[in-house]
């Protein structure tokens, strides 16, 4: 273990992580941005619908997502630094990923319920956490382009969806119209 760490050791010595501000900036600032923002907004309408699942946990899952889709990038291209640098890395990028999508997709399961009358719930929110970890996989990855536009789709989608249904995303359902019998009145859809 002694070995290890004395091998190991002038390596992380020539680390630099304020070698390169801006590209680290881009790297990790950029991606955090816009999955907060992206995340928050299809939160922000899970909540205002009534799901159990609003901003915090949509914010959380996205940031969480993007965190670890970044840490895997720069470690992945810091093990591409050591091996053309001779040393003895096999760099592997993907495997953490795979992971993070995998124990999303429990989260999402976690939501669905069936309820008394046999309908299934829940599915369009577990489709929003694991859509919003899927876009923060894509930005921390460094895709901001297709991560801003995935984002951007699912976002107008949601929109449209409510407000053809007749619920506005951006009030809370408790305080739109209700009917005489203090019912909401929206078409509903089964989620």
């Amino acid at each position: 273990m002694f070995k290890l760490f004395a091998e190991v050791q002038p390596i992380i010595k020539d680390i630099d992580i304020f070698k390169d501000f801006q590209t680290l900036g881009l790297k990790i600032l950029l991606p955090l941005v816009i999955a907060f923002i992206v995340a928050g907004y299809v939160g922000l309408e899970r909540q205002n619908v009534g799901k159990a699942a609003g901003i915090s946990a949509h914010i959380l899952v996205g940031l969480a997502a993007t965190g670890i889709a970044i840490f895997n990038r720069l470690i992945f291209d810091w093990q591409i630094e050591l091996a053309i640098q001779g040393h003895d890395v096999r760099p592997e990028g993907q495997r953490v990923i795979a992971q993070v999508l995998a124990g999303v997709g429990f989260i999402g399961a976690g939501v669905i319920l069936k309820d008394k009358f046999n309908v299934i719930r829940g599915l369009t929110t577990a489709s929003t956490i694991w859509s919003v970890a899927i876009i923060g996989v894509i930005l921390g990855s460094g895709y901001i382009l297709l991560g801003s536009l995935l984002g951007i789709i699912i976002m107008i989608f949601i929109t449209i969806r409510d407000i053809s249904r007749g619920v506005n995303p951006f009030i809370h359902i408790d305080e739109q119209k209700r009917d005489h019998m203090g019912e909401i009145q929206v078409k509903n859809y089964h989620d």
